[in-house]
């Protein structure tokens, strides 16, 4: 089974504000067998800042062929803790809810990740933004990118 490293990242302008906001994702797949990696960048109209962290993990399980080893590494706590403390088991047992507490929020994408999750062999790692990690700093570089350029074809 081939391992992948997979760091994401995704950000937004105007979080929160509806209508007025612009979103994108990073990533990076890195095939450390054959010193291989392939990055991904894409922006998105009206979004929140969560969607984007959930849609840049989603975009590079995707662009595997294979059901693989994947480490993926995520600055964002939103994503990581789902896991890491299993808030996901307990929507899950909660038909995608939560409970008491009410919605699921960005639901339809959390099933979607967790879908893509399921498919593969995933461990999750917490990695601290905007410090000394290359990798993580270059998803959060190819987010901006995404919105920059976006930006500039209006």
């Amino acid at each position: 089974m081939k391992v992948i490293h997979l760091y994401t990242d995704g950000g937004c302008r105007g979080n929160g504000k509806d209508g007025e906001n612009l979103g994108a994702i990073g990533g990076l797949l890195i095939y450390p067998e054959k010193n291989v990696i392939k990055e991904y960048q894409r922006a998105y109209e009206n979004t929140t800042n969560n969607q984007m962290e959930l849609l840049a993990v989603i975009e590079g399980l995707k662009l595997l062929k294979e059901p693989c080893e994947v480490h993926i590494y995520s600055d964002s706590a939103y994503v990581v803790n789902a896991y890491l403390q299993n808030w996901i088991g307990g929507w899950k047992a909660k038909n995608w809810t939560r409970g008491k507490a009410g919605a699921l929020k960005n639901k339809e994408i959390w099933m979607e990740l967790d879908q893509l999750v399921n498919s593969h062999q995933v461990t999750f790692h917490k990695v601290k933004g905007h410090a000394e990690n290359p990798y993580n700093n270059r998803a959060d570089l190819l987010v901006n990118q995404a919105m920059d350029e976006y930006n500039h074809m209006d």
